[in-house]
């Protein structure tokens, strides 16, 4: 039995307890049977008029827990369609009281999760809307009225997240350009004239709008400012060539130099008047000496057509180089030319660097062979005859490597030009030719000089006898030891003199006209040994012209061999 029913037979036993105890007094009092049946009715009607004012009240709690379990269902479905959630589903065998407590605790629960997600709403389109007047950008696209969903709040979050980023990036980027444009402006000396530019140096950072439209200027305003300061460090860059030059020209005095050394650096304005005004002084000077300074730039452009390799004919075609009359047109005319030439040079100095380099390794292959037909050389000690031997070999390999780069490098150089690469008036190829055909021609001349010197000193020889190379120790003769070459070991007072027969001293006198350049029928004309050097060396400066005098004398020297050698044939027979 349960508590409830157990209680119930309680609330009968009582009630029958009451009215049997009534019954009993009623009898002790003696009430008539009459009055007792109206006081027991009476009983009755109060128990009964009790009893059915209870179950009337709770009649009525049953029928509020069915209404609030009605409403609670009724605003569950609200609350799920606002929060986007499922539709509650209640436990089936619950009871009436225990369904509307889940109902109304569910309800809270679900009120207060509208409650949170319109407070996070309202909190991110407040940061929503200041990021936004930062910006200059659109608001976030939500209904402020409806109850945002998870996902429309992680969007929102995560695009106010991105605002956030944008934000501090352009912040770092209005930072940097503000110091860089005030940077500019100290350097050019230029206080802002524009709205615009009082706001991005005067104003607060913080109250600075950080729209596209604004930074796009901010980055536009700078690059201006840049351009400006380019071009005046190119202006100032352009006056201080000019200084430096005009100062070259001039002979300026060092100390002079040094105490405008101050302006020599940097680029603001004041400098660039500086600069501008030294520039003026200088001029004035110029056209104050103005033969100094004409002299000072042929110097200069001289200078240039010698790392150009300029061949006289070339140097000869700007004719104002041997003007006198110096005048400012003469002076603006070598100007240009030295402008025109430098400007050619610094474009292929790569390539006049490398011919250069080829010219100083030539002179250098030459000065080695000059030492190696010095018979001095041989005197000298300490391994240096191995040391030029080795530094010619590595030489003539440098040069070889050389030429074959030069070669390559002109050849693709004239394609691209569509013009010749002039060495000293030649094309480089030619020019490199005809230093070694020179160089060779040199080496023949000298062996045939030498051929020349051994010819006259065996002439000599045959003529006056021949003379010891080296000194020889006296030796007492005996009686009986003859001197070598005849007459030439005996001493003087044993030597026989004999009259010459006058066969011989005719044929001898001819042997010493001809060695004195007197004319003989059937030869050519001899000349004396520093006239035939004279023919030889005087070679010309080309190839040909070189070739025809070395054939020339050499011509000239057989010819004279050929007859020495008859004449002192026949004297001799």
């Amino acid at each position: 039995m349960r508590k409830s029913e157990a209680l119930a037979a309680e609330a009968v036993s009582c009630l029958n307890r009451a009215l049997a105890a009534l019954r009993d007094i009623w009898e002790e009092i003696g009430i008539p049977e009459e009055q007792r049946l109206e006081r027991t009715d009476v009983v009755k009607k109060h128990i009964k008029s009790l009893l059915d004012m209870m179950v009337a009240e709770e009649e009525n709690l049953k029928e509020r827990l069915l209404k609030s379990i009605a409403l609670c269902r009724k605003e569950l479905d609200t609350l799920c369609r606002e929060l986007q959630l499922d539709p509650f589903e209640a436990e089936e065998e619950s009871t009436i009281l225990q369904l509307e407590k889940d109902l109304r605790t569910r309800v809270e629960v679900m009120l207060k999760q509208k409650r949170d997600r319109k407070q996070e709403l309202k909190t991110l389109q407040e940061q929503d809307r200041d990021l936004c007047d930062i910006l200059c950008t659109t608001h976030f696209c939500i209904d402020s009225n409806a109850v945002p969903s998870l996902e429309e709040l992680d969007r929102y979050r995560r695009h106010l997240a991105s605002l956030t980023a944008e934000k501090e990036r352009r912040r770092e980027e209005f930072v940097s350009t503000k110091r860089q444009i005030i940077l500019c402006m100290e350097e050019l000396d230029h206080t802002p004239d524009t709205s615009f530019e009082r706001d991005v140096v005067c104003e607060d950072e913080e109250a600075f709008c950080l729209s596209t439209d604004n930074i796009a200027a901010l980055q536009d305003l700078l690059q201006q400012l840049e351009a400006r300061r380019s071009l005046n460090e190119a202006v100032c860059t352009e006056l201080r060539s000019r200084i430096v030059a005009l100062w070259e020209r001039l002979q300026i005095p060092v100390e002079e130099r040094e105490t405008f050394a101050v302006h020599m650096t940097g680029s603001r304005a004041k400098t660039r008047k500086a600069l501008q005004l030294e520039v003026d002084r200088l001029e004035e000077l110029k056209l104050q000496n103005m033969k100094a300074v004409i002299l000072a730039i042929r110097a200069e452009l001289a200078d240039y057509w010698d790392k150009c390799f300029y061949s006289q004919e070339q140097r000869d075609v700007f004719s104002p180089y041997y003007d006198e009359d110096y005048t400012e047109t003469l002076l603006q005319l070598h100007d240009a030319e030295v402008g025109k030439v430098k400007h050619y040079y610094e474009t292929h100095k790569d390539l006049f660097e490398a011919v250069q380099k080829w010219e100083e390794n030539w002179k250098l292959f030459l000065e080695l062979e000059r030492k190696a037909t010095d018979p001095s050389r041989f005197a000298n000690r300490g391994g240096n005859l191995l040391k030029e031997e080795k530094q010619r070999a590595k030489l003539q390999k440098t040069l070889s490597k050389l030429q074959e780069e030069l070669e390559s490098r002109v050849q693709a150089w004239e394609q691209e030009r569509e013009e010749a690469f002039l060495v000293k008036g030649q094309q480089f190829m030619e020019y490199v030719t005809e230093q070694w055909q020179l160089y060779r021609l040199e080496k023949e001349k000298e062996k045939q000089e030498r051929h020349l010197k051994k010819s006259r000193q065996i002439e000599a020889e045959m003529m006056y006898g021949s003379a010891p190379r080296t000194p020889i120790k006296r030796r007492v003769l005996g009686p009986h030891t003859p001197g070598k070459f005849g007459q030439a070991a005996r001493t003087p007072n044993r030597v026989a003199t004999k009259p010459p027969r006058p066969g011989h001293k005719e044929r001898n006198k001819e042997n010493m006209s001809q060695l004195n350049g007197t004319t003989l029928s059937g030869g050519c004309t001899p000349t004396a040994p520093a006239q035939r050097n004279y023919s030889v060396n005087s070679v010309a400066s080309t190839y040909s012209e070189f070739a025809r005098e070395l054939s020339k004398a050499s011509r000239c020297d057989t010819s004279s061999r050929i007859l020495n050698s008859t004449t002192t044939t026949n004297t001799y027979c």
